[in-house]
């Protein structure tokens, strides 16, 4: 699964770099251990560090085949860090040293290798080993490192059985608030749904049962072709080039269809790129207005736009601060959130977000839909989503808003809008979607991202 390492050149090496071999296979691993800690230890955002232009330099440095391997190590390792973490504790005579947050990161690496990944166990070992013996930090634990691993290795099926029974999947503050908000059962079943990789959704133009089937995928109730079993590039497949499709999560579509007729009406996107909404506004037949305060997440935006044959006025800019010449008919704002319903593609965000990023976001997203509701004319309609599973940052920053605002309105959304998920509207006509939802026949079929949507209506 590996080759050799890639070099770095010299000077490029980041301050206080571990001196490497060129054993096959190692430089990967201490990658994906130096890249794990930046995201239990820093909160540093993973995407980022895995950036194929500007990312970590010792990620930067690997083959491709490496960069593929690290990437699966870490994904995998953040999915499954209690469970994994569990395990070595359970073999530890006594836990590890407060100061060997280091060595806990190596044992994770190769833990995530012999438990879940299609590595073989001997070569997971011996490199770990390996790492210990050229880390002066963990020279020392070498020996425990081999012992424990081995150990991993040949009581894996008895630990993975009596741990997953045991131990949930996700961070404790994260679980906690999950079982406060969903019940302890439904809480389980969202982290359980965590572990499995998102399949590829795809919102077509036209035709979503033809392009199912020219693709291998299959049509969701929420009208999106998911594409299941497929991990090659999604610029190989048949209608990229041609603009015939986007990709978008099946929940990260519903938002933009909760507006009902959008026929000529005068739309803005606030928070736009990188425009899949945007494209469906369009393709509802809206004049639509994009914007967003990243001039690169605008250069994308546009590059997509482009790629599907639609066009848009684009503006660069803050929206908690935009004022237009004219009012809109409709708002969307899809807004900056803790991300939490997404931790399926991205696994580093319940490690790297907490309760008290989820409560300030939750006040800059009223700030901006504050705002969005000076955007439309009387009578016309915001729709608020975000991809957090926190009502913090959803029903009840709604809630209080709509008691300071009797001027704006809640319009229950219809289940007819959403055939097929009906148990994602709450009583109240709101969209709340979990990851543990659209169950299919198998495990990668399943799931969504979890959002929260609502429609308002500015009365007067």
């Amino acid at each position: 699964m590996t080759s050799k390492p890639v070099r770095p050149k010299p000077g490029s090496a980041s301050r206080g770099a571990i001196k490497t071999s060129d054993k096959p296979g190692l430089a990967a691993r201490q990658a994906a251990a130096r890249l794990l800690a930046a995201v239990i230890d820093k909160k540093a955002s993973l995407d980022g560090m895995l950036d194929q232009t500007g990312g970590n330099p010792a990620y930067m440095a690997l083959s491709p085949a490496d960069r593929g391997l690290v990437r699966a190590i870490l994904n995998t390792a953040l999915r499954h860090l209690p469970r994994i973490e569990a395990m070595i504790g359970s073999l530890l005579k006594t836990p590890l040293p407060d100061g060997a947050r280091a060595l806990q990161h190596v044992l994770a690496v190769a833990a995530a290798q012999i438990l879940y990944l299609d590595v073989p166990d001997r070569a997971a070992v011996d490199l770990a080993v390996e790492q210990a013996n050229e880390d002066p930090r963990n020279k020392r634990f070498a020996s425990l490192v081999n012992a424990l691993l081995r150990r991993l290795s040949s009581e894996k099926e008895r630990l993975l059985g009596e741990v997953g029974a045991s131990v949930p999947a996700l961070p404790e503050w994260f679980q906690s608030r999950l079982a406060a908000v969903y019940g302890p059962d439904a809480a389980l079943a969202i982290a359980e749904a965590h572990l499995a990789p998102a399949a590829i959704d795809l919102t077509v133009k036209s035709d979503p049962e033809g392009w199912a089937k020219r693709l291998g995928g299959v049509v969701l109730p929420t009208g999106s072709v998911r594409l299941a079993d497929y991990e090659g590039a999604v610029v190989d497949l048949e209608g990229y080039a041609d603009g015939e499709w986007w990709v978008q999560d099946a929940a990260a579509a519903i938002p933009a269809r909760l507006f009902g007729d959008l026929q000529g009406k005068r739309v803005v996107d606030l928070c736009a790129a990188p425009g899949g909404k945007t494209a469906q506004l369009i393709q509802a037949g809206a004049k639509v207005t994009a914007l967003d305060m990243s001039a690169n997440r605008l250069k994308r935006l546009q590059e997509n736009l482009d790629r599907l044959r639609f066009e848009a006025k684009l503006i660069e800019g803050n929206a908690g601060e935009y004022k237009p010449a004219e009012l809109f008919d409709a708002v969307l704002l899809d807004a900056p959130c803790s991300s939490t319903g997404t931790a399926r593609r991205h696994p580093d965000v319940p490690w790297t977000k907490g309760l008290d990023d989820v409560r300030k976001l939750a006040g800059v997203q009223e700030r901006l839909l504050r705002h969005a509701l000076t955007l439309v004319r009387p009578g016309g309609i915001v729709v608020f989503s975000n991809c957090s599973l926190d009502p913090i940052e959803g029903e009840d920053m709604i809630e209080g808003l709509l008691r300071s605002m009797p001027t704006v309105s809640r319009v229950a959304v219809q289940a007819s809008v959403l055939p097929g998920l009906a148990e994602a509207i709450t009583a109240k006509g709101e969209v709340r979607t979990t990851p543990a939802m659209l169950a299919r026949d198998t495990t990668a079929a399943s799931g969504m991202d979890g959002f929260y949507a609502c429609v308002l209506k500015r009365d007067s």
